[in-house]
Parts: structure tokens; C-alpha cells; sequence
């Protein structure tokens, strides 16, 4: 009689163990080699090791010490991925490191080079050209090009540091061995930017450090071998903001990403930033600031033919039209009477909201010296001016800044030498006396205060004594005493 339950028990022990093989997953009879790369989750954490699923039959194991970040802290927990190198293999262990350490013979770093298994090793000292480093007991030598990514300024820094290498020369059985580190973090980069470039958009907000400043903006660094740049225009509202006066290299500032684009590098991507996005538009509020009839004080940002732009506040900017330059002179240009970055103080005469426009005046901020004309210049006053200017109808004479009278062609016969007029160059002193005024047509008729003609002073007899100032007094005593004659 045929045994059955004996051949059911039989097969089902076969598919119990075929079903425990099948568990182990593909790649469970691969082989791997001292030098390979591995990328496995954690299995189990120890006191002192962490044990890592290879795919192979044999865990690997690495030194727990060895994952520990800057605080001294394991922040892994079981689960999470780790990608290491195989160091060493026996029967039952795989082991597992960062780079190859400790002490070793030239068989390992022979194989680390092989391989392009990283190697730790402690900077002992500079030399010429670079660095001697001790790896595995033995000098080695890196160029100072191949020490790190950035341009090293300080040498000494180094020296005492313990770092990973990778060997890119192995010579001389091992007399001549060069590393490099620079390798390593490039890939380090390679690996992080391409990473973060797979989440980034456009409108994103985040933290950064700024690297370097330039004349056109300030770069920052947003992560591993990433940086984007927020140009001039995006770091402030204001217009006249220098980089080096809003932020300075290794300030934590936040940025908006504004533009992505693709960059001339291959792989890389250029990517814009901005500062004032994440601040008020201070047009907002500018109502609340900047009335019209307000005089305030504001810097020059640059000049034109039509005339010069003037900041306020921040991002708050006005024209002061050449028209509204000088009651004192005649402006020509705006250079004349202001230069970029001079501070001066302007009235605001509009407020155009909707256009975003502020229309200002320099003139009007420093007072209109014919506000006041009639009571300062009376008819009959005797005062001394400069000839500005001589035309055939007459001369232009400065009485003070911004006011200027005319002594008609046909007065300068009144005085009593008037070849002696007419020999005066521009620039010259002269004594005149004003015939009449009209402050809403901005004019003043002048004439020559040393006439002795009778009838001329006959026309102002009606004015004080008091107002014609000492040569007027003079003249009017020797008139009266030609009178009495």
C-alpha cells in the first residue's frame, strides 16, 4: 500500500522552501566584489552596527559611527535607503563603508583605484602644488585644484581635516599615488541638483545663501550645487540700492523664484529670483505717505534732456520737469542744477495714482523770490545789480537770484555819462533805480540811478523819501536845492 501522506508531507516541505527563495527576491545569488557600489534599505539598527539588505544572501554591515551626522545623532531609522561601497567579504559578512579606512596594504588602495571606491584620509600638511594626505598609513599626494569645488584662498585650513578621496593616479606600485576630492563632490552635486531641479517651479519661496555680490545683482545658493541670481532690479523697490548695501555674502535671505530657463551648461538650469516680490509694492500704501503740497526731501536716481527722476521712498519715484527746476535761472538742462545721487528737497504737485506718476518741483520747494518783489523792489529804490546780459533793446540786470529787471535802451540816455554805460562788460556792477514793476508779468523796468533829469524824478516825487535808499535821498537833496536855486 502506497504511502501518500508521506509524498503529500514531502511536497509540501519543497514548496514551503521553493516559496522562501522566491521571498528572497531576484539577485539573491549575485555576487559582489570589494570596490562595488551597493544601494540597500536598512534592516536593523544595533548598538554599534547597522545592517543593510545587499540583495545578495549575506546582510551587510556598516560601523554605526561611521552614519552619525554633525550633532553626533543617527537620523536613519529601518527602511530608509543608503547607498555604500563593499570594503571587505568573508563567508558570512559583507562589509559595508562610506570609503575604505584604517590600515590596509597597497592591495587595497590598488583595488579602491580599480573600483573608484572612495578612501578617508587626513590632510597632514600643504606642500608645493597641494596637500600630503594620509590614507590607509601612506602619503599621498592631491593638487590644490582637486581639494574641493570653490577656489581655496587659505591652504591651512585643510590641513588637519579628514575627508573622502577617490585615487585618480595609482604609479610606481604605489610610490605615486594622486587623489582628488573635488570628484567626489561634484558627483555629490550632480546627484543633489538633479533632485532638486525634479521639484522646482516657478513661484516657489525659498531660503537661500548669498555667495557673491556683482555689480548686476547677488547670487545665492538654494541647494547642493544650485545657485539663481536676483538681478539688481529684484532686490529692492528702490532704484538706487546697491547689491553690497541691501545684502552681504553668507546673509540666509528668502527668495521667490521668478523665471527657470535652460542654462548654456548642459544639465544645468538658470534660474531667476526675486526679493522685493516677497515685500509690499509701496505703491499701495503711498497715499497714506505722499500728499500733494507736501515738500520732502528725496535723491536724484538720473538725469535726462526733459528733466531728473527723484526717489522718495523705496520704489517710490517722481519727475521733476526741467520747467520746474529754478525760479533763479534759466535751465538749459538738468545738469545744471542737480547730479545723480545729489539728496534735494521737491513739492509734490500731482499724485497720479492709476499711473503710477508723482509730478515734483525743485523751484517751488525753495520758494519763488517774486512772492515778495513789490515790497522788496518799490518804485524809486536805488539798488546796485550785475549786468547779465546786453541786447540791442536794452540790459539785463541781475538784481538778486532769480530776480532780473531790464534798463531799456531808451533809459541809459537818462544817466549822466552814458558812455560810461556803454563801456560796462557783463559781470559788471551798475546802480540803477526802478521806474516800475509788475510782479504777474515777472518784469521790472530799470533805469540809471545817477539821471539828473528833473522830469524823471518828478515821476516817482509820490514815493517816500524813506524807500529810495541813500543815493536816492542824495539825489533828491540836490534836486531840491536846484529847486531853491
Amino acid at each position: 500500500m502506497t504511502n501518500h501522506l508521506g509524498d503529500d508531507n514531502n511536497e509540501e516541505k519543497e514548496e514551503s522552501f521553493a516559496a522562501l527563495l522566491e521571498a528572497y527576491g531576484p539577485g539573491m545569488d549575485a555576487d559582489v566584489s570589494v570596490g562595488d557600489k551597493i544601494r540597500g534599505k536598512i534592516i536593523s539598527i544595533g548598538k554599534d552596527s547597522v545592517f543593510v539588505d545587499t540583495g545578495t544572501k549575506i546582510d551587510g554591515v556598516v560601523d554605526k559611527a561611521e552614519l552619525l551626522d554633525k550633532n553626533q545623532e543617527l537620523a536613519l531609522n529601518e527602511g530608509d535607503m543608503l547607498e555604500l561601497y563593499v570594503v571587505a567579504l568573508s563567508d558570512d559578512e559583507i562589509r559595508l563603508s562610506k570609503a575604505m579606512s584604517g590600515i590596509g596594504g597597497l592591495n587595497m588602495l590598488k583595488e579602491a583605484y580599480e573600483k573608484s571606491v572612495p578612501v578617508e584620509g587626513k590632510v597632514s600638511e600643504t606642500c608645493k602644488g597641494g596637500f600630503r594626505v594620509e590614507v590607509l598609513q601612506r602619503k599621498t599626494f592631491c593638487p590644490i585644484s582637486q581639494v574641493d569645488i570653490n577656489f581655496v584662498e587659505t591652504p591651512s585650513d585643510y590641513v588637519g581635516q579628514t575627508f573622502n578621496f577617490l585615487i585618480i593616479t595609482f604609479e610606481e606600485n604605489g610610490r605615486n599615488i594622486v587623489l582628488s576630492r573635488r570628484k567626489l563632490l561634484e558627483h555629490e552635486q550632480e546627484k543633489a541638483r538633479k533632485e532638486f531641479y525634479q521639484t522646482l517651479k516657478v513661484d516657489d519661496i525659498l531660503d537661500g545663501t548669498v555667495t557673491r555680490l556683482m555689480p548686476y545683482g547677488a547670487f545665492v545658493r538654494l541647494s547642493l550645487g544650485v545657485e539663481g541670481m536676483v538681478h539688481v532690479s529684484e532686490l529692492s523697490w528702490s532704484k538706487t540700492a546697491k547689491p553690497e548695501l541691501l545684502v552681504n555674502v553668507s546673509d540666509t535671505v528668502r527668495v521667490k523664484v521668478i523665471g527657470i530657463e535652460p542654462d548654456k551648461r548642459p544639465g544645468m538650469l538658470k534660474i531667476s529670483l526675486s526679493m522685493k516680490q516677497l515685500t509690499e509694492d509701496p505703491w499701495v500704501s503711498i497715499g497714506e505717505h505722499f500728499r500733494e503740497g507736501d515738500k520732502i526731501q528725496g535723491t536724484v536716481t538720473h538725469c535726462t534732456n526733459f528733466g531728473a527722476f527723484v526717489e522718495l521712498a523705496p520704489g517710490i519715484e517722481g519727475l521733476v520737469h526741467i520747467s520746474e527746476m529754478s525760479y533763479k535761472k534759466r535751465v538749459l538742462k538738468s545738469e545744471d542744477v542737480v547730479t545723480a545721487g545729489e539728496t534735494v528737497s521737491v513739492l509734490i504737485k500731482e499724485v497720479d495714482l492709476d499711473k503710477r506718476r508723482l509730478s515734483l518741483s525743485i523751484r517751488d520747494a525753495e520758494g519763488d523770490p517774486w512772492v515778495d518783489v513789490a515790497e522788496k523792489y518799490t518804485i524809486g529804490k536805488a539798488v546796485k545789480g550785475i549786468l547779465e546780459k546786453k541786447e540791442k533793446f536794452g540790459y539785463f540786470i541781475n538784481l538778486e537770484p532769480g530776480i532780473t529787471g531790464l534798463l531799456p535802451k531808451s533809459n541809459l540816455k537818462k544817466a549822466d555819462k552814458p558812455a560810461e554805460l556803454e563801456k560796462l562788460k557783463e559781470g559788471d556792477a551798475i546802480a540803477i533805480m526802478v521806474e516800475a514793476i509788475n510782479p504777474g508779468e515777472r518784469k521790472i523796468t530799470l533805469t540809471p540811478a545817477d539821471t539828473a533829469d528833473e522830469q524823471n524824478w518828478q515821476t516817482f516825487s509820490d514815493a517816500s523819501t524813506s524807500s529810495l535808499g541813500a543815493l536816492g535821498e542824495k539825489l533828491q537833496r540836490a534836486l531840491d536845492k536846484k529847486k531853491s536855486d
